[in-house]
């Protein structure tokens, strides 16, 4: 099988599609199924379509391990929305009118963003933030106190511009938890339902970007006001089974393909061991050599985006440029960061990762 000429793509998203998926969007584009119609062209309300969002709905549910009393809503906007949307849904008025309230741990740059949308909403409040130390560590349980009056807590699972990630569960402290998962869902381990809501765009480990996948608890279907705007509004969206609106289809369709070849891969569980096995391999490289600084503390390491410095930020943007053109690409920090950043999604294979570790050691030998 061809690979296209396509290159190492360590792009923080819109990130890499395993190429199979590729092959199989590429044989539905003129004709969908069967049905005469290409996936760009055919109507959402049709039958044939149907069917891609009932199964793309099961294969998240067994991949994921959702209840089946967990709603599983296929929605439009990215995680943006979701900081808004969330806090619109979830937060509600105190019984004289005063404003409801909710809590945050700021981990990131899309957590301080989250903590800000949900302010136009309500008490929104960072009860803990790592801004101090440039986002180096995730907040460990019992670093930080829930507030009585907060309705829930709110945290970012993985932090694709700094590198950082949970690699345990949040305590809550008996409130519920909402997550934003978007850089690591599929890749990790997560506890349903140990969480009132969770969502994530569908750009790093699910497929193109313009998709959002939310999974709701009982909780949070049963506690959202009534008079919302429809679109935000998200038991419009589960009354009509993600179709209240025009969805993207053809995001929710590469979706369902990315879960299909997740379960012909061993499911989550061989996608953690697979993103374990790159991780530890590009890690025990930074860690051979003081002439690479990875930011991250090393208990808060991410599995999914790799960040780390060099000496001078003229190597840095020699590095870029020389992996590049040995097609190793995506390699550039955030602007707001700075440095390298790899980006491990799950349709990454473990051999660009060894390219990646074998560039890195010829370069050091070159420059250290």
């Amino acid at each position: 099988m061809s690979n296209y000429g396509r290159i190492h793509n360590f792009t923080a998203g819109p990130a890499v599609l395993p190429l199979s998926v590729v092959e199989e969007v590429r044989d539905a584009l003129p004709n969908l199924h069967g049905s005469g119609l290409g996936l760009l062209e055919i109507s959402h309300r049709s039958k044939t379509f149907q069917a891609v969002v009932d199964s793309a709905v099961a294969r998240v549910r067994r991949v994921l391990s959702v209840p089946e009393d967990y709603p599983v809503l296929f929605l439009q906007g990215g995680a943006s929305l979701q900081f808004y949307m969330t806090a619109l849904n979830f937060i509600n008025p105190g019984p004289n009118g005063e404003k409801g309230a909710a809590d945050f741990l700021v981990t990131g740059t899309w957590s301080q963003k989250a903590v800000k949308e949900a302010s136009r909403v309500g008490d929104a409040k960072a009860i803990w933030d790592d801004a101090p130390n440039n986002f180096r560590r995730v907040p460990l349980n019992g670093e930080y106190t829930v507030r009585e009056e907060a309705q829930y807590l709110h945290y970012t699972s993985n932090n694709t511009i700094y590198g950082t990630m949970y690699h345990h569960h949040p305590d809550s402290q008996g409130k519920p938890l909402v997550a934003d998962l978007s850089s690591n869902i599929a890749g990790v381990p997560v506890d349903m339902k140990g969480h009132a809501m969770i969502y994530a765009g569908a750009q790093k480990n699910l497929g193109p970007s313009g998709v959002t996948l939310a999974i709701l608890s009982p909780w949070a279907a049963a506690r959202i006001p009534k008079g919302l705007p429809a679109m935000l509004d998200y038991n419009v969206h589960i009354k009509d089974g993600s179709l209240y609106n025009t969805p993207n289809a053809f995001g929710i369709f590469v979706l369902e393909r990315v879960f299909a070849w997740m379960e012909a891969n061993g499911g989550l569980a061989g996608a953690i061991e697979r993103n374990n096995a790159k991780a530890g391999a590009l890690y025990a490289e930074l860690d051979r050599s003081a002439f690479w600084t990875p930011h991250a503390a090393k208990e808060a390491r991410s599995c999914m985006n790799v960040t780390w410095r060099l000496p001078s930020e003229a190597l840095e943007d020699q590095f870029v440029k020389e992996a590049k053109a040995v097609g190793l690409d995506g390699l550039k920090g955030h602007r707001s960061a700075g440095g390298i950043r790899a980006s491990l999604y799950n349709a990454l294979p473990i051999e660009s990762v060894a390219a990646l570790v074998d560039f890195m050691k010829e370069f050091e030998r070159k420059n250290g």
